[in-house]
């Protein structure tokens, strides 16, 4: 496999470009030597957590969002054919480069939301831990290993874990199975402390990725001991490493690893599960954008199990401009209804849409955006209102494990109980909503059961459904899902593309699953579709890193001769 040359960056100078706040890659090098005792160790990793934010590019690269120039039926199901659009501009050049499945060369390093931000954000992350681990072992080696560091190691490497895992998936093709991914090229797993201006590093296959990282992940867990945390949810607490691990085993479908991982958080009885799930009653009185991310991201929320500081514009993004939730998409991600569903009646948008806080302008094809993607602006300079924009990224709930467990336990032929999960998830949901809200959409719910699941989901011409699943055959011949489990995926992949809308994971399910679709973009509706093993199923690492030497994960195009070389400085925004 080709070896590459420095890959985080393409000159020195970009070392402190597109970050939120001060990276540990932004102080000089002899600074970070004096990591000489535990407190400086754990205080090291608090702020080794990725900043940036791959949420954007994955829904962008998806089939949740559409362009609103293209012809598209509206987002109200009693709403005529648009036939005239707006001039709805793009936020930025990248954005058309990627809804049109190219490699972003018109971004920078510069850029939130962008592939150079995730390179860079989650590259330096993996540096950080990479010195945490070296001071770790260069303080036991004198003073011995103590039950601290036993858990800051313990900390760091779930966070290299974490960070692989999320590199591999936005720039990689999905994990088949043990032999054909290792035909497909992977990301670099750096282990070792950058302490040179070049080093070579090699991709790699995502085979061996994957393997890095279930050795990182398994080591992580066996010593983690969330004591050593003053706000476990921003750490890796023990629920959300368990998360950590039900998600990792999901993709590389080992399933009863799944289930057990999932149980630790999720519980085996109703009571448990009850108590972890989504408390939609906390919206009662939300008002504004704030208020409902106040919500979604509020750390006191059993449902969250590990929040991430990132850098991100995607609320600014996900409204008013060409690329949005909109249209047959938004149909689709908010489960909208024209007439009866199977687990609601009589009604238009599925109330755990209404309730949860989805926003629109006064046009609904302007787009929505969740309550959960709300910014949180940090001040630089409040006289002048400008600083620094940051989203509170969900990177685990437990509203997500539990659709995960259901997919594990449908893998394993286990209906009856991948059932009681997919009911509990609607059933569950509904008796967290607020009071007021519960009494008044009690009469158009339905309450989940097995029959109507079976019934509904089995009629291909609803949303979200397929007349069977066997294009994951596709993906890998392993990968075999049987006819009579095609409700309970259809069920799911509906649940589930509600429940992560916003969040990315609808990109990773379709690259996994190998679901084809398209995108239409323009008045003169030109579409691309992307098949299974297509190559732009990986998003393009930066041209920076490429330019530097790092093999592109798509064959090369023409596109890379006409990018933009300058390097830019950080952009400080502001808060409106």
């Amino acid at each position: 496999m080709k070896s590459i040359r420095y890959i985080f960056m393409s000159a020195l100078a970009a070392l402190a470009l597109s970050s939120c706040s001060e990276s540990f890659l932004d102080h000089p090098a002899d600074n970070r030597t004096e990591i000489d005792s535990e407190d400086k160790v754990i205080k090291l990793l608090s702020s080794s957590y990725p900043t940036a934010n791959y949420m954007w590019v994955c829904e962008l690269s998806s089939d949740n969002f559409i362009d609103n120039q293209a012809p598209h039926l509206p987002t109200k199901t009693w709403d005529p054919q648009i036939l005239s659009h707006y001039n709805y501009s793009s936020y930025d050049r990248a954005d058309d480069q990627l809804f049109r499945f190219e490699p972003a060369t018109m971004a920078t390093f510069g850029d939130y939301d962008q592939p150079g931000q995730i390179w860079e954000g989650f590259y330096n992350s993996v540096a950080s831990c990479n010195a945490a681990l070296k001071a770790i072992d260069e303080i036991a080696a004198s003073k011995g290993m103590t039950a601290k560091l036993k858990a800051a190691r313990a900390e760091a490497l779930l966070i290299r874990a974490y960070d692989h895992f999320c590199l591999v998936n936005v720039f990689c093709q999905p994990y088949k199975d043990p032999e054909a991914s290792k035909n497909d090229i992977g990301i670099p797993y750096v282990t070792e402390v950058e302490d040179v201006v070049q080093k070579e590093y090699p991709r790699g296959n995502v085979a061996d990725v994957y393997t890095k990282i279930q050795a990182d992940l398994e080591a992580g867990i066996a010593d983690l001991d969330e004591q050593i945390f003053a706000l476990p949810k921003w750490h890796f607490n023990l629920n959300a490493a368990h998360a950590f691990a039900a998600r990792f085993f999901l993709f590389k479908r080992d399933y009863q690893k799944v289930i057990d991982h999932a149980n630790f958080v999720l519980g085996t009885d109703n009571t448990t599960l009850l108590n972890m799930m989504m408390d939609y009653s906390a919206l009662a009185d939300a008002s504004y954008s704030s208020d409902f991310a106040n919500v979604w991201q509020n750390p006191s929320q059993n449902n969250n199990l590990m929040l991430i500081t990132t850098g991100s514009l995607m609320q600014r993004r996900s409204l008013g401009y060409r690329y949005s939730c909109a249209g047959p998409a938004a149909r689709e991600v908010f489960l909208i209804s024209s007439g009866t569903h199977a687990f609601w009646r009589s009604y238009y948008i599925c109330p755990l849409t209404a309730v949860s806080g989805m926003f629109g302008s006064s046009s609904s094809d302007y787009g929505y955006f969740s309550g959960k993607i709300c910014e949180q602006f940090e001040y630089s300079d409040k006289i002048a209102g400008i600083g620094y924009p940051h989203i509170i990224h969900r990177a685990f709930t437990a509203n997500a494990l539990l659709l995960e467990r259901a997919e594990a336990k449908i893998m394993l032929k286990q209906y009856d109980a991948a059932c009681e999960d997919l009911c509990a998830y609607w059933n569950n949901s509904f008796e967290k909503f607020p009071e007021a809200d519960h009494t008044f959409y009690e009469s158009y719910v339905n309450v989940a059961t097995k029959q109507i699941i079976e019934n509904w989901y089995s009629d291909a011409s609803h949303s979200n459904c397929f007349p069977n699943w066997d294009f994951t055959q596709k993906v890998s011949s392993s990968f075999v899902i049987p006819a009579e489990a095609t409700p309970y995926m259809n069920c799911l992949n509906e649940l589930r593309r509600w429940e992560t809308s916003f969040e990315g994971l609808r990109f990773f399910d379709l690259k996994r699953w190998g679901i084809e679709y398209k995108h239409v973009y323009n008045v003169t509706a030109d579409e691309t579709t992307l098949t299974v093993n297509d190559p732009r199923r990986a998003i393009e690492v930066p041209w920076e890193v490429i330019s530097a030497g790092l093999e592109p994960s798509r064959p090369q195009t023409s596109a890379y001769s006409n990018a933009n070389l300058v390097l830019f400085d950080a952009k400080e925004y502001k808060a409106n």
